[in-house]
């Protein structure tokens, strides 16, 4: 299980996290690998996962716009979802769950942010993005989605060039 916590414009994240004796010793076994957009962590379990993001909870609301668990290979859920999963409020996970994030990634930077129209796949949209190096699906509950704005449609999205 990996967690992705996305830092905040400006911060470094792995070298904060670092120069504070308590986050430090709640890292230490865990070894964070820094990334461009803000910090790689893997643990065992998502009960371990979202343990560790809870003890980490004052550096995150801080520092960081997010924390994103990989629940499959490439594809990460929102730290609500992720307690749906675990507490088994949600019980049936398929690769096409109908509330979806795309983030959008250029020089390991978050550069959009999307909400995906049900049955469409990561690959349509990434195509149609110019200047997107990297895109990650995300999954949230149903509230979250309507938390970043209007769906896109595919079909508008591929109009867009993210230029004015």
């Amino acid at each position: 299980m990996n967690i992705l916590v996305l830092q905040k414009a400006g911060i470094d994240l792995h070298h904060t996290l670092f120069t504070s004796e308590t986050s430090r010793r709640v890292l230490r076994f865990y070894h964070p690998k820094r990334k461009p957009c803000g910090v790689l962590i893997t643990t065992t379990s998502l009960g371990s996962a979202m343990s560790l993001v809870a003890e980490l909870r004052w550096y995150i609301r801080r520092y960081a716009k997010e924390s994103l668990f990989e629940v499959a290979k490439g594809v990460y859920c929102t730290q609500q979802m992720a307690q749906d999963i675990y507490y088994e409020r949600v019980t049936v996970l398929s690769p096409t769950w109908p509330h979806r994030r795309l983030y959008g990634f250029k020089e390991g930077k978050l550069i959009s942010t999307v909400i995906m129209s049900p049955g469409s796949t990561v690959e349509e949209y990434h195509q149609e993005y110019a200047g997107v190096d990297k895109a990650i699906e995300i999954w949230c509950t149903e509230d979250e989605v309507e938390d970043i704005g209007e769906v896109i449609p595919l079909e508008e999205a591929a109009g867009e060039t993210g230029e004015e």
